[in-house]
């Protein structure tokens, strides 16, 4: 009955979205991205909305904040950016393994008709379980087959009321996952946590005799069916750590050679270290498959505000597009603070408006 529901949403919504913005599709060549109707050149760039200033998740508050949520997509417009990256939880949009939380679905989807009145597309990353005491417990406890159905049935219900909208630029099936070569206790799924937030996600938890890119292929393609039964067309990528100089994308058990057929595009996270700009271009230039690669995370983490420059400057002929990150605060906002985290986020943002200038 939910789904008949949502179907009815979706196809009702469907009249509201926005008949005038193109969807964004890889080019015939494979090099770069296009607009559909135009062909003219799409070049993503813009910001990961993952928190905000106070760290929460963009669930957390944009149900009593929406015109917070508001403020910041025209923020991020006015700064130049393409692409807005969500990170959307998987125990915020599942009820039960196979029911979806319609609540969540409704004001995911009026988070994409402000995209299209901002003329903003959406990297919508999705399965995240960033914070541990939100996992449901029956979550947690799955086997691989059942959590992988349960992932299944989340990005089923997303790309259902996502298929209509041109704002969906990808589908990025997780934030960081990583597929096992040794096993792991039953219900640790999570790596280590940065902070009070669990990035990382394995995958897997046991071989079973098969080999980590094995693992990654048929987790890819169950996600990616799951997707395609309801949206044919919106590309489909997944976010990759970056591994090493000698390792590249295979380090976290997603060889590319292996999923070539069966991602869109190629998305990697980047943060450049100090003294070490041409390896991270090494690193970059491993990851390159005959398809577009977007810089999907990247920061002056590790490095100056200078060596970051550099690094989009030396990628600028492997990488088709580069986001970094926007926590709702405006430079204006940040100008004047001591903190260390404003004086950082101030310097990537008056960057990201520098490397406009010189594109124009």
């Amino acid at each position: 009955m939910l789904r008949i529901v949502l179907i009815s949403l979706c196809c009702l919504s469907g009249a509201l979205f926005s008949q005038d913005m193109e969807r964004v599709r890889v080019s015939p060549d494979g090099t770069h991205f296009v607009l559909e109707k135009s062909g003219k050149a799409f070049v993503p760039v813009g910001f990961n909305y993952d928190r905000d200033d106070k760290g929460r998740l963009i669930e957390d508050y944009w149900e009593s904040e929406w015109s917070k949520v508001e403020k910041d997509f025209r923020a991020m417009k006015e700064l130049g950016a393409s692409v807005v990256r969500v990170h959307i939880q998987f125990a915020k949009f599942m009820e039960a393994p196979g029911r979806a939380n319609a609540k969540s679905l409704e004001r995911l989807g009026a988070l994409l008709l402000l995209a299209e009145q901002t003329r903003l597309y959406l990297d919508l990353t999705g399965l995240g379980c960033y914070h541990k005491k939100d996992v449901p417990e029956w979550y947690a406890q799955m086997d691989e087959s059942e959590r992988w159905k349960a992932q299944a049935s989340f990005w089923n219900a997303v790309a259902t009321t996502c298929a209509k909208s041109p704002a969906i630029f990808c589908y990025d099936l997780m934030n960081e996952p990583v597929s096992l070569g040794k096993p792991r206790e039953a219900g640790d799924w999570l790596a280590p946590p940065m902070g009070d937030e669990s990035f990382v996600q394995f995958i897997s938890l046991e071989p079973r005799g098969r080999s980590r890119a094995q693992i990654a292929l048929a987790w890819v393609k169950a996600l990616a069916a799951a997707i395609r039964t309801t949206d044919n067309g919106h590309p489909i990528t997944v976010g990759l750590l970056p591994g090493t100089v000698d390792r590249g994308d295979a380090w976290s058990g997603f060889d590319l050679k292996v999923l070539a057929n069966e991602l869109d595009f190629v998305s990697v996270h980047i943060y450049p270290e100090k003294g070490r700009v041409g390896d991270a271009v090494k690193i970059l230039s491993k990851f390159s498959i005959g398809k577009p690669i977007v810089i999907e995370e990247t920061f002056p983490l590790r490095c100056s505000i200078v060596e970051l420059e550099e690094f989009i400057d030396l990628s600028r002929d492997v990488a088709a597009g580069w986001i970094g990150f926007f926590w709702g605060k405006t430079p204006n906002d940040l100008r004047g603070s001591k903190a260390a985290g404003d004086i950082l986020e101030l310097a990537w943002l008056e960057l990201f408006q520098r490397k406009l200038r010189e594109k124009k």
